[in-house]
């Protein structure tokens, strides 16, 4: 099967257009090593990419991405985690400042738990994965009470704020927060509208960040 002809297309795009510009950037990046400022923890959901949302230059993310933008707690067994590993390189080796946890509406991992969908196939691997937010649906109270759509909305907030106390369990993370050498921040992006909005610390809520009119016109 051929390679996809989209991608080429769009490989020759970037060859024409973005690389030219760019070219002295990467190859700075390819002398010096990256050093990006900030992590960006995201979900694998085609629509939400965190440099097409923060119009990032080459080397200004470390991303990592996965179903429904989770991180497990901190767990020393030796297990195989890819999260964990990329945390660890991201804090530790690349010494980020910033931690952004990136939900965002109409989340399919999030749905699927609250549906209780069949299971893919027999691992279950996505209903395995989406156990982690299970103290974040318990804490939301019951779905009943809300509209189906608002009680999805609230369950993917909080559970980039299960995420971002996850984060804290790890000691590299936790030390540095206290610190005050690394921040955590939790946002929100409506696919819909491409609203994002930023997590509150002190209030607990997803504030929407104003957009510069001046910038569109």
């Amino acid at each position: 099967m051929n390679f996809p002809t989209r991608l080429i297309e769009g490989y020759r795009t970037f060859l024409g257009t973005r690389l030219p510009t760019e070219q002295d950037r990467y190859q700075h990046l390819a002398d010096h090593g990256q050093k990006p400022e900030t992590m960006v923890i995201g979900c694998c959901d085609s629509r939400v990419s965190p440099e097409v949302i923060f119009d990032a230059a080459p080397g200004e993310l470390f991303v990592t991405r996965n179903v429904a933008n989770l991180v497990p707690p901190y767990t020393p067994d030796g297990a195989q985690r890819a999260v964990s590993a990329a945390l660890e390189f991201a804090v530790q080796a690349l010494r980020v400042k910033h931690i952004v946890v990136l939900g965002h509406a109409r989340c399919g991992g999030i749905k699927a738990y609250v549906e209780q969908t069949e299971p893919l196939s027999p691992g279950d691997f996505i209903g395995n994965w989406m156990a982690l937010i299970k103290p974040a649906v318990a804490k939301l109270g019951s779905p009943s009470q809300m509209k189906p759509e608002e009680y999805l909305e609230r369950l993917e907030q909080a559970s980039v704020l299960q995420t971002i106390g996850n984060l804290m369990t790890f000691p590299c993370v936790r030390i540095l927060a206290e610190r005050g050498r690394l921040s955590l921040h939790g946002a929100y992006f409506d696919v819909a509208t491409g609203q994002l909005s930023v997590l509150d610390n002190e209030s607990g809520r997803f504030r929407a960040v104003e957009r510069d009119i001046s910038r569109t016109t």
